[in-house]
Order: structure tokens, then sequence, then C-alpha cells
């Protein structure tokens, strides 16, 4: 095979990168994918495990151990598990950029329970398989009360110093937190999981050492987290002194800070300083919300929000003074009544003329809001709705078939919260209707007789309506509404 040849399948399966079946279905076609596809799939294989391949990938990075490694553990009574009998064709951890010890030590302690006294040993060994002068990377997630000494590690300054992700929890280790700030200095994206108590303040060491910072998330309640391996129930108890300290440590970084994404409302001005933030996710208590710090906020440069935001007049406010720049608005499937549901709609439209992608709850009183809202907003590509109540699907249907700009193509509807379905004769009507313009791209999130709705979408598929259908929650089709 050419080289050409294989630069081009090498940014073939880049693209396929987060499509496991394509890569694995190409693994074994021939020597040349093999060797493109093992380094994608090994960049960051924790993100491919499923609870019936841990022991797999535990044999596999056992296979890397050195015979003094072996050695040493057999030495202290650990028995390994049959590994591989023949020889790694790749030396998978090379390709490793991400470094997840959360996973690890799961596995860890999950396999070797037996030898409790030996924890601490096993997991030198296996962490110095990672972590040496021959690894490098980019992303690194810790555990909770994480109090291993990893930038002791021989080699550890020169494996850890490009990390530009890291993920952990505020619980941490001094020392630990002290070792990290000296060695990573380039993170761009923190990833802050803020515990009820015993959180350590010196986390603003790793934050004032970080240059570039760019994406920061405070996940209080881990509900609201997307990234990471685990969820929590809510945190009821809020460290308030220390949020107050971290917002502020935050703030001297408000010229590069670029997203922040926050699971409890700010404890200061913080929002107030960052006017180069282009994307901001607000999630709140709503009920038990204090929300003294979130009245007029100026974000000049916002392009996406993401809220579920109960009060009008703080969506309003963010509406407003972002300039006209929101392209993306998310608010999720809270139930506003009436009146609210259409000043957000109406401040939408009357304040966000470029917006290509919306998620909103809609009711029956505020369709002629969201007819207003398709003939000013030009630039739609997506819509995203939930209903609730009985809701009248027909009368939808039409407004989106007279007033729908020719760009909107992207529907997906979640009816969970309705008393009714769509029936198949409204979506009938609305295919008919949509004759002559672009093909759509629909989704539901639940549907109640998938089978006739499966041969319906055929139909129309085959007609050149549809082009792209799925009824399954989850569904990677709607990238644009995974919000």
């Amino acid at each position: 095979m050419s080289k050409l040849n294989k630069d081009i399948f090498y940014l073939i399966f880049e693209e396929l990168q987060n499509d496991n079946k394509a890569l694995y279905s190409s693994l074994l076609v021939n020597k040349t994918l093999c060797e493109i596809i093992v380094p994608i799939l090994w960049r960051n294989p924790w993100k491919y495990l499923a609870n019936g391949n841990k022991n797999l990938l535990l044999n596999v990075i056992i296979s890397h151990l050195s015979d003094e490694s072996k050695n040493n553990l057999k030495i202290q009574g650990v028995n390994l598990p049959i590994v591989l009998s023949q020889k790694l064709l790749f030396n998978y951890i090379s390709f490793c950029r991400h470094l997840n010890l959360y996973v690890i030590n799961s596995i860890i302690n999950n396999n070797y329970s037996k030898y409790k006294s030996k924890i601490s040993f096993i997991k030198k060994e296996i962490f110095n398989i990672f972590i040496n002068k021959n690894t490098k990377f980019t992303h690194l997630y810790l555990p909770q009360r994480f109090d291993y000494q990893i930038h002791l590690i021989p080699g550890a300054k020169q494996c850890l110093s490009k990390i530009v992700s890291l993920s952990c929890y505020t619980r941490i280790n001094d020392k630990v937190l002290i070792g990290l700030a000296e060695i990573c200095q380039s993170i761009k994206k923190l990833e802050l999981f803020i515990e009820e108590k015993e959180n350590n303040y010196g986390i603003t060491k790793l934050i004032d050492a970080s240059k570039t910072l760019i994406d920061v998330r405070l996940i209080t309640d881990y509900g609201f987290c997307n990234d990471f391996i685990i969820n929590y129930s809510y945190t009821s108890i809020i460290d308030v002194a220390f949020h107050i300290i971290l917002e502020n440590s935050l703030i001297k970084h408000a010229h590069t800070l670029q997203y922040i994404k926050m699971t409890t409302p700010p404890k200061t001005k913080i929002l107030s300083f960052l006017v180069n933030l282009k994307k901001l996710e607000l999630y709140v208590n709503n009920q038990n919300n204090n929300s003294n710090n979130l009245g007029n906020i100026f974000l000049p440069s916002l392009q996406i929000l993401k809220s579920n935001v109960v009060k009008i007049n703080i969506l309003r406010n963010l509406f407003v003074n972002t300039n006209g720049n929101l392209i993306k608005i998310g608010i999720d499937d809270i139930p506003h009544n009436e009146i609210d549901n259409k000043n957000i709609i109406q401040a939408i439209y009357q304040n966000c003329p470029n917006l290509m992608y919306l998620k909103l709850m809609i009711r029956n009183e505020s369709i002629l809001e969201l007819e207003q809202l398709l003939i000013n907003c030009q630039y739609l590509v997506g819509l995203y709705f939930f209903a609730i109540k009985t809701f009248d699907w027909d009368e939808l249907f039409k407004v989106l078939t007279i007033s729908s700009p020719t760009s909107l193509i992207k529907f997906k509807f979640n009816n969970i919260l309705s008393y009714g379905t769509i029936k198949l004769e409204s979506l009938k009507l609305f295919f008919d209707n949509w004759k002559g313009r672009s093909p759509i791209s629909l989704q539901f999130d639940s549907y109640n007789g998938c089978s006739d709705l499966i041969d319906l979408i055929g139909e129309y598929k085959l007609e050149g309506i549809i082009n792209k259908f799925d009824h399954l929650h989850g569904s990677n089709y709607f990238e644009d509404f995974e919000w």
C-alpha cells in the first residue's frame, strides 16, 4: 500500500475515532489498517470500556510489565493472572494520551482485593508502566481522595508536562496537588468535582499555575456531569467559602476563559468578569436557588448557552446582553408556566437573530410566538422540543411547514412528559407538506408503536423527504442536540 493511501486512510479513521464499531470492524482487514487503527483506539482506551472487558484490558496492561516488575510482585506474594502468552504486537501504552487513574485504580482494587495489604505495591508497578520518561499524556483523570504522589515517579515531569486537560476532585492530597501544580502548567481544561467538605483550598495553586486556562467545569451536582465515570446524587451542602476562593482565583483568568460550566449559582460576580466567554452552562437546583449574582451579566462574546434556570428575568438578561451573538440555546425541560414560556420565546427572537440551534419546552399557548421565532431567526438549522400536557402536534407541524426558514432541516421531539403521543396521521401530514423542501433529519426520544413508525419513515425516506431518522435515546445522529 502506497504512503499516499496510508495517509488517506489515517485521515479517514481519525474522522471515525468516536465510532468504535467502524474502527473494530476495520481493524483486521490488513496489517496497514491495523497499524493505523490501534494507536487511535489506544489514545483513550478507557472510553471503550464495558464491564465485560475490563479484565481483558488489565491483561494487556500486565503484559507490559517488565520481568523485573513481575518478579517483584511474585516476591510480594502477588499472583498475576495468566496473561497473553505470545509477544505483544504493539507497545499499546505508548499510544495512550489519556491517563485515567480512576479506571486503573478501580480495576486494581476490584481484581486484587484479596491482596489488600499489597495494593500500594501493585499500584506502584502498574502506575510505573504508564508514567515514565517514554510516555506523554495530554489528559489526566484522578479518582476521589487521590493520595498517590505520581509526581515523584521517575520520568513524571516529562510524562505529565504536556497535560492540557485535568479532571479531579477537590478533596485531593495536598502533596499531590503541589506536585501537579509544579509540573502541569499547560492546563487548558479543568474539571473539578467539588465535595461537601474537606475541600483542599490549595486547588487555587493549580489554577494559578495554569497559563492558558480556557475551559472550566465546576461540578457540585454530579448528576450534571457528562464526561466523568460516575454520577452521584445531588450534593445538598455547599462549601460557600471554598466556592468564593475558587471563583476569585478563576477571575484572574478572565481574559482567557471561553467556556465555563457551573452546577450551582456563582457565589461571586465571576460571570461579570468573563467578557470573552463563548459558552456558558449554568445548572442550578431551582428549588433552592440563590441567584443574586446572576443579574445584569454582560457577555458580549457568548455564542452557546445551556441552562435550566427558571427565573425569566435572568434568562431574558442573558439573551439581551450577548450582542446578538448567541447561535445555540438549550433550555432544559423545566415546567415554565404559559406566560413565562411565551416570554422566553419572545426574548429569544427579539435578541438572537443569528440563532442556529434551539432546545426548548413548548406549550400550546406558545405556538404563535414560535411562529415569530421562525420568521425572525432565519439561520435556524435545528429545533429540539419538549412537550408537556396534551400538546397539539398538528398545529406545531402546520407552523413548521409554513414558517420554517430554508436552513431548518433538523428536528428532535421529546414527548416523555406528554400525556399523549404524536399520531402517525399527524406525522404523515407533516411529511406530505414538507415535500419540495430540503430533506430533514428527525429524531424521537420516545415513541409508542415504533414498528408502524419505522414503516412510515421508510416510505418517506424513499421519497427523499427524510434524510436520517432515529427513535432511540442517545443517538449520535443529532450531535448538535447533545446538550
